[in-house]
């Protein structure tokens, strides 16, 4: 059995070989979708982010025969730990050759990083956490995955688990289609037309005049909304500053809805174009020419991925949710949106995948969290 080496990211030929590792590994694919390159380098800690403005990581790198194999990041999330009251690591990013023996060395390596810094137990994946994106794809490898959704092949499951890790929580992604509007219960519209009335509810788009408040206002209620869900932990200042600028170059009004009962906003949804197809077209490169790609050709997107749904907490039992997806629909449509995805849907949300059910949804794809204990690592 040839030997493994397992070496911490350190130089900038280390962070090229780690970057370049995907393009190798999934050459051919062709549902892999590449990433943002610059995004990822921030995401990975190789480039600044508001994320770890108050947290920490290590990259590692595999190597066999003088090749790099596998990556992976070690990740200490202060801001869980706080909240949560644990001592718990994450990992992300990880990528292997369908080989047991170099993602044992890459998680023993990860696993080390974390125990040395006080950590007792590991989930993952997070890349770098709850809040971008997350999990291992464990059904539904027949399509490419929507706009800042996962992708891996299926060996991973059986490495992670090989490793000794257990599921922790599996997330859905739900897919629809404007031929499905017409099976849609009539009650369904009912009640939203009755919950309107009902409380007065005034329902708009976000508005293009105050871009940039409605933006930060929607992150405010995300961050408020999700006070109860599994695993979640706020977004900093910082990272909601970050990604308020990004998300005004991404989102089309259309797909945005806020609620407001006596002029105060209570809930918010956000529907995001699904820009894969063209992020693979321009290989993950917004410069020096990937964005005027994208500004041209985002008009053709006839896929958008709804992220979120986010009611007040005081809201969130009188189907508000509904409301804000009713109120997308007609502008949706009218911009040739024909499919959409709603992702991802923890499979501990009763309430959220109930409604996406009754609506006659199914999951298309199911993605995986993992735990193990750092004890005999």
């Amino acid at each position: 059995m040839n030997s493994v080496e397992v070496t911490p990211v350190e130089s900038r030929k280390d962070r090229k070989e780690f970057m370049e590792l995907i393009w190798r590994l999934y050459k051919g694919d062709r549902y892999w979708i590449p990433p943002i390159r610059m995004n990822q380098e921030e995401l990975v800690g190789f480039r600044k982010h508001p994320f770890y403005e108050n947290n920490r990581c290590q990259a590692f790198l595999a190597r066999k025969d003088g090749q790099v194999v596998g990556r992976i990041v070690g990740i200490i999330n202060h801001g869980h730990n706080k909240r949560f009251e644990e001592k718990r690591g994450f990992f992300g990013f990880f990528e292997s050759i369908d080989d047991q023996q170099v993602a044992n060395v890459l998680f023993n390596a990860a696993g080390r990083y974390l125990k040395s810094q006080g950590m007792t137990d590991v989930r993952g994946p997070c890349n770098p956490s709850l809040n971008y994106e997350t999990g291992t794809l464990v059904d539904g490898f027949d399509s490419s995955p929507t706009f800042m959704m996962t992708y891996n092949p299926p060996y991973h499951d059986r490495l992670i688990r090989g490793f000794g890790f257990e599921k922790t929580q599996d997330m859905y992604a739900y897919n629809g289609n404007v031929e499905m509007l017409n099976t849609i219960d009539p009650k369904i519209n009912r009640t939203v037309e009755m919950v309107k009335e009902r409380f007065k509810l005034k329902v708009r788009q976000v508005s293009r005049k105050n871009f940039s408040k409605e933006i930060l206002l929607f992150l405010k209620i995300y961050n408020e909304s999700l006070q109860g869900t599994w695993g979640f932990v706020p977004l900093s200042d910082g990272e909601v500053k970050a990604l308020g600028m990004s998300m005004k170059l991404l989102i089309n009004p259309a797909a945005t809805s806020v609620i407001e009962v006596d002029g105060e906003a209570v809930a918010v949804g956000l529907g995001l174009p699904d820009y894969n197809p063209i992020i693979k077209k321009i290989d993950g490169k917004l410069f020096p020419f990937g964005w005027i790609r994208i500004l041209l050709d985002r008009k053709k997107i006839t896929k958008m991925r709804i992220i979120s749904a986010n009611v007040s907490l005081e809201w969130q039992r009188w189907g508000l949710g509904l409301v804000l997806l009713n109120r997308m629909l007609p502008d949706v449509l009218a911009i040739g949106i024909t499919d959409a995805e709603f992702s991802w849907v923890l499979e501990s949300n009763d309430l959220s995948r109930g409604s996406l059910e009754r609506a006659g949804l199914v999951p298309a794809k199911t993605y995986r969290l993992y735990d193990r204990t750092l004890s005999d690592i």
